[in-house]
């Protein structure tokens, strides 16, 4: 009983996580299976954020307990991260046949788990069949590191920098499922940085909750900056990287050593996810979040002063409670004249255990979400597809990642404004930055040519 397969929902830090927990039981020994009809061991790495994605992973969970009991009673199920931190026990009563349950500062754990799993001996209450971790561990952030030597080439790689969050918005379940703010060592994330660049990594990704409070408290500023934009520069240093993007930021992050940033780290790519949530000041203080429109937008305008190209993509959330149609206008106008080229947009949903879910009433109605939810769909892909077109004719510098998904001898890469570009090129050109020009675009992907250096 050594197969694995490992099955992700939600979120880029679960993703991430996901392949640490990988790495982590190929080192001990362990398979991971391509799916999870060739598994002896299914892990389900769960989301909270939005109930959607809870009652998937719920769902499969469900299917996988009955498929175990009908033809595969050898099976192991284990449910990780934020649904198994949020619901804890409760998931015991739910699918009382589960075998795993490990919570977010525990990944690091999962190979002994399973290991005890294949032990008959091992007993854990609350019952003799189910291994349960959902304890706070200190120190935790320092696990996070990912050992990727036997994964080959990736192009694009995620660093975590940090765990947990200390603000308190409204909507969201993040500070009970990851704890409080935890970072790790400038030090520690260069060193695995350069690991990634010896293995032929050209970008990194920066990860954290909120990736712009990285070292709030734990390091000092020096000489004005941050210690995210500390950070940003001792990555800066690394040579063979080419490129550093980060997710998530909160707006309130974006002070002017930050900005500034952007105008004299060329590494740095110019590309914003700048999450707005809402376009009304009232809406956005019934969210908790320490900013208004106005200083939105300022933030926005201070970013092109810096680099004028800049791309930015956003969360919102329609019908949070008490949004009314003059609310949602507001973000409407507010969406239009930033003009976001990328954007993920949430119909509100409460999650047990948070502020509106326990004390706003969700007076909205489900139709007039899905009403609001299809308005800024349609207005992303306008604005997308405008962007897009505006690149026509213009050469960009692009990372390939690997094949595309269709047609022969096409790959697919990223452009500095992480625009998708697809195009004809061969093989030994993947992991390189290769000038491309634009012929055509879409709403979400551009078309190009190689363009060939003499």
């Amino acid at each position: 009983m050594n197969r694995v397969f490992i099955k992700t929902y939600g979120c880029q830090m679960n993703e991430r996580d996901s392949e640490a927990v990988a790495a982590l039981l190929r080192g001990r020994g362990y398979i991971i299976a391509p799916d999870e009809h060739q598994a002896d061991i299914i892990l389900l790495n769960t989301c909270a954020v939005r109930d959607q994605a809870e009652q998937k992973a719920i769902g499969k969970a469900g299917y996988l307990m009955n498929r175990k009991k009908k033809k595969q009673p050898k099976l192991k199920v284990g449910i990780m991260g934020c649904m198994a931190q949020n619901r804890g026990l409760d998931l015991i009563d739910t699918l009382p046949d589960l075998d795993l349950l490990v919570g977010t500062q525990k990944f690091h754990r999962v190979p002994d788990m399973l290991d005890n799993l294949r032990d008959e001996n091992s007993v854990l209450s609350p019952k003799p069949s189910t291994l349960i971790d959902l304890e706070e561990e200190e120190g935790s952030q320092n696990e996070i590191r990912l050992h990727l030597k036997e994964k080959g080439l990736q192009p694009s790689a995620f660093v975590s920098i940090m765990q947990g969050c200390n603000m308190r918005c409204a909507f969201c379940i993040v500070p009970k499922t990851r704890g409080t703010e935890r970072c790790r060592p400038i030090a520690s994330i260069v060193q695995e940085t350069e690991e990634l660049v010896a293995n032929g990594t050209k970008e990194v990704t920066l990860l954290g909750q909120i990736v712009t409070s990285y070292g709030r408290g734990e390091i000092e500023m020096v000489n004005g900056k941050s210690a995210f934009v500390q950070l940003l520069e001792a990555l800066s240093e690394i040579d063979g990287l080419e490129r550093i993007r980060f997710t998530s930021p909160h707006p309130r992050g974006f002070r002017q050593d930050l900005v500034d940033a952007y105008g004299y780290l060329p590494k740095l790519m110019p590309q914003v996810h700048l999450p707005l949530q809402s376009g009304s000041d009232r809406i956005l203080k019934a969210m908790k979040r320490p900013y208004s429109s106005e200083r939105f937008l300022e933030i926005v305008a201070s970013l092109k002063t810096v680099k004028p190209d800049m791309f930015f993509s956003t969360d919102i959330i329609v019908g949070f409670p008490g949004e009314t149609d003059e609310d949602f206008e507001m973000t409407r106008k507010l969406f239009d004249h930033v003009e976001f080229d990328m954007g993920f947009i949430f119909k509100y949903s409460p999650r047990s255990g948070t502020v509106s879910a326990e004390e706003m009433e969700d007076n909205v109605p489900s139709e007039v979400k899905e009403e609001r939810n299809q308005i800024l769909l349609k207005r992303l892909a306008i604005h997308s597809e405008k962007r897009n077109r505006g690149l026509i004719g213009s050469t960009q510098q692009v990372l390939i990642e690997g094949k595309a998904r269709r047609g022969e001898s096409m790959y697919t890469g990223r452009t500095p404004g992480n625009r998708k570009l697809v195009f004809k090129a061969n093989e030994r050109l993947v992991g390189q930055i290769v000038p491309v020009r634009v012929t055509d675009a879409g709403t979400s992907a551009l078309m190009g040519e190689l363009v060939i250096q003499e």
